[in-house]
């Protein structure tokens, strides 16, 4: 595979303009000869979680492929499944740029995109005409200027969208980059927010004919008591999976090296431990009764073991997977046998 010279000519440009290059060669390449640049063989090792057969355990995480452009690329390339997203009800720019930098080396990335989508309409239509049969997830948000105690009405509205075309659909609550979004994670607003979308789910279900699962997506930036709490209100909800976790605002293990001053979500190998750290808490609190799908600071199929070992049934990779590429997918999947 090309990979690693891609990777060092692709490392020296601006990594947002980069991005939007190679999410759009792989749209205009997935269904095409040229796939074979980046096409490989995944050895089957299925895996049923919310009641859906995943082809093997790893998936490319949310934030990556926000408008759902590259799905069938990503399947050539071997995932398991792919979560795209976050989307919104309304189009919305994101933060002002630059918003996106390189730690290299600490295989870290800083990102301040602030939930930059095309909107949930433009989502639909690319779900719609994705020609794979991958397992997609499509990851929710609120937009931006939508106040805080009226962001569940943005999660209805997606997820009254996406319902008919989403595999499950994960309820993104934990993004640094939206103001105060955080928040949703306690007490009573998540309990009203997680109350208010399982009844919404009942009701699609009925309507469309299917159960599409929710997952709820949360930060590693929390303390134990604050982890229990969650995981009260998974269990008390009846929620399908619980995805852990989003990027840090930690700094210490990146302090004085070059742009880790910049403000936003840090990810990588930088927000490993933590990440593990909230998945084992978890695990703890809900045994088997919620899934965990992992994800934060995968490098490694080393260290996708340990999420494995502290809970996970899944785990998704993203800043690992553009320092390691597709390879990082086959040998995770290849060692878990070993």
């Amino acid at each position: 595979m090309l990979y690693p010279i891609a990777q060092k000519i692709m490392m020296q440009i601006d990594p947002e303009k980069i991005h939007d290059w190679v999410l759009s060669f792989l749209h205009k390449t997935g269904n095409s000869p040229f796939n074979k640049l980046y096409a490989q063989v995944v050895k089957s090792d299925p895996v049923e979680v919310m009641g859906i057969m995943f082809p093997n355990p790893v998936g490319l995480a949310a934030g990556l492929d926000k408008d759902g452009e590259a799905i069938d690329a990503f399947h050539k390339m071997g995932f398991g499944h792919v979560e795209v997203g976050t989307v919104t009800p309304r189009p919305q720019p994101g933060n002002p740029k630059p918003r996106m930098f390189r730690i290299k080396d600490k295989h870290a990335i800083i990102n301040r995109m602030g939930f930059n989508n095309k909107g949930v309409d433009n989502l639909v239509e690319n779900l719609k005409a994705r020609k794979s049969d991958i397992v997609v997830g499509v990851n929710i948000g609120k937009n931006k200027n939508t106040p805080i105690d009226e962001g569940k009405q943005d999660y209805l509205i997606c997820m009254e969208k996406v319902y008919p075309y989403a595999a499950y659909i994960t309820v993104n609550i934990s993004s640094p980059n939206t103001p105060d979004l955080r928040s949703l994670q306690y007490g009573e607003l998540l309990d009203e927010l997680l109350s208010e979308l399982k009844e919404k789910q009942a009701e699609l279900g009925q309507q469309h004919g299917r159960y599409v699962p929710l997952a709820l997506k949360i930060a590693p930036d929390l303390t134990i008591k604050e982890i229990d709490a969650i995981a009260k209100s998974l269990l008390k909800n009846n929620f399908d999976a619980v995805i852990a976790t989003n990027t840090t605002l930690n700094r210490e293990s990146v302090a004085g090296l070059l742009h880790a001053d910049e403000a936003g979500g840090l990810s990588g190998c930088p927000v490993m431990a933590f990440s593990t750290a909230v998945i084992a808490r978890l695990s703890q609190n809900l045994g088997t009764k919620v899934p965990i799908i992992g994800v934060g600071g995968i490098n490694s199929s080393a260290d996708a073991k340990v999420k494995f070992e502290a809970g996970a049934t899944l785990v998704q990779v993203y800043t690992g997977f553009i320092y390691q590429g597709p390879p990082l997918i086959q040998n995770i999947v290849n060692d878990r046998a070993i």
